[in-house]
């Protein structure tokens, strides 16, 4: 089943995704004046989008699909500004523009960025063929010190999504702490013993660079060792604790793509296995990551393709709305459970 078609008259929808680029822009203004301005990036994302949310329709459109060069471009700038991003962070701590308790506030906000843009663009980029966007895929990946999620989402995500093999599909009644925990670990234990496999098939140490999981790990500590010998070691302070609040944003967005939802081993992935949503702010900001249902339909299908399908389950929010309410469990269950219920009764 294909909704969309490629429009015959002027559309703006490749054009909208750029504005995915618009609070990263914040966080390099934010890094290169220090102070308050470094909170500019999260106060933007988590408060003034989360309310926009709210009060902001729902764009259900198929038939606004453009063929165009604008996508290729963003993808892009994104690494060029998630290279910034991270450059600006360093540049901000050692040269003293951003110190004391400032330096969390730039982390923070950086990390936020690079949750919201460099690991979606990454999500992008690493299911694409071409071997120069899936290595700049991984780039995007090592600048938030992530070593499991090319290898897991690929490989054991989209092949049992929904089934109790994937612990990124978070589970009805798990609230979201629990599922961190158990996500972050099932993903790295799943990605070593595959790349143990691999190493193995190929006559390679399983305890050598050819394995992905410790390649990433060894290259993590010695960016870290040496931007801390040589620059300053509050630079590696502030790089890490960016790329942890990244990586708590990205099992956030991966909880609530899921949760919940089962289907059986033998049961082909359709758009009834994620979660959708067509907020306006959660489409263009996070190039339509929210039409997820149409993703795990369809994985190899680009950001500015994807369809919105009417049988699809639908968050109550999207993805800025739905961050608060994700923190507090019981709100959480009050707002998703029954639409869970309902679905596995239909």
């Amino acid at each position: 089943m294909d909704l969309g078609t490629v429009s015959k008259k002027k559309s703006f929808r490749n054009w909208k995704y750029f504005l995915n680029l618009f609070p990263i822009s914040l966080v390099i203004y934010g890094n290169m004046n220090g102070g308050w301005y470094t909170l500019m990036n999260f106060l933007f994302t988590f408060a003034i989008l989360g309310i926009a949310e709210i009060l902001l329709p729902e764009d259900h459109r198929n038939d606004d699909i453009v063929d165009d060069e604008l996508p290729e471009i963003l993808m892009y700038l994104s690494v060029l500004a998630q290279f910034l991003s991270i450059s600006s962070l360093i540049y901000g701590v050692y040269s003293g523009i951003i110190k004391d308790n400032w330096i969390l506030a730039a982390a923070i906000s950086t990390g936020t960025s690079s949750g919201t843009l460099a690991i979606v663009v990454a999500h992008e980029l690493i299911h694409r063929k071409e071997k120069t966007w899936n290595f700049a895929g991984r780039f995007l990946l090592f600048s938030v010190f992530n070593p499991y999620f090319y290898v897991h989402h690929l490989r054991i995500h989209h092949k049992y999504v929904g089934t109790n093999e994937d612990p990124v599909s978070a589970k009805f009644g798990e609230n979201y702490y629990h599922y961190l925990i158990r996500s972050v670990s099932g993903q790295l234990k799943q990605s070593f013993q595959l790349e143990q496999k691999r190493c193995l098939s190929k006559g390679k140490s399983i305890f050598s660079l050819h394995n992905y999981i410790l390649s990433c790990l060894v290259g993590y500590i010695l960016v870290l060792t040496i931007l801390g010998y040589f620059i300053a070691w509050e630079v590696s302070i502030a790089l890490l604790l960016q790329a942890l609040f990244a990586n708590i944003l990205l099992e956030y967005t991966n909880y609530i793509e899921h949760y919940g939802l089962s289907r059986k081993d033998n049961e082909r992935v359709d758009e009834r296995h994620s979660w959708q949503s067509d907020k306006l702010i959660s489409r263009f900001f996070l190039i339509d990551l929210s039409r997820h249902s149409d993703h795990h339909f369809h994985a190899a299908k680009p950001f500015n393709k994807l369809l919105s399908y009417p049988n699809s389950p639908v968050l109550p929010g999207g993805y800025a709305s739905m961050l608060l309410p994700a923190l507090i469990p019981p709100l959480w269950f009050s707002l998703v459970n029954n639409k869970c219920r309902e679905i596995a009764e239909s």
